[in-house]
């Protein structure tokens, strides 16, 4: 081989070694319709996940809820006076766990379901 074709090889070479390189980083094989493999990098969310704190929020919601319909309104209003008087983290809890109407709602649901 002349060193034309040497130097042509080594080239190519280096360059699919830099491909093989580039896609072993995270990029993934899809097979397209047509059964043709196309390497694709995944897409990175990063948004804010919505969707998780709206689930928490619905659970927290329900807990409370739960709560409220178990210990009873007396008693649960009592409770958060009690915790209300505290230090400031569990000022905010009262705060928090204060009755509202969607909480009542849920613990009239919760405890007269039908």
């Amino acid at each position: 081989m002349t060193d034309a074709q040497v130097q042509d090889f080594q080239k190519r070479v280096r360059g699919i070694s830099r491909q093989h390189r580039r896609l072993s980083q995270g990029y993934v094989q899809l097979v397209e319709r047509d059964g043709l493999l196309v390497p694709s990098k995944p897409r990175l969310r990063r948004g804010f996940p919505i969707k998780g704190l709206i689930l928490t929020l619905i659970g927290f919601m329900l807990f409370k809820g739960f709560l409220f319909s178990q210990v009873g309104v007396i008693n649960y209003n009592d409770r958060l006076d009690r915790l209300s008087q505290g230090t400031m983290i569990e000022q905010a809890g009262a705060w928090i766990m204060q009755d509202d109407p969607v909480t009542t709602a849920i613990s009239g649901f919760m405890s007269n379901p039908f």
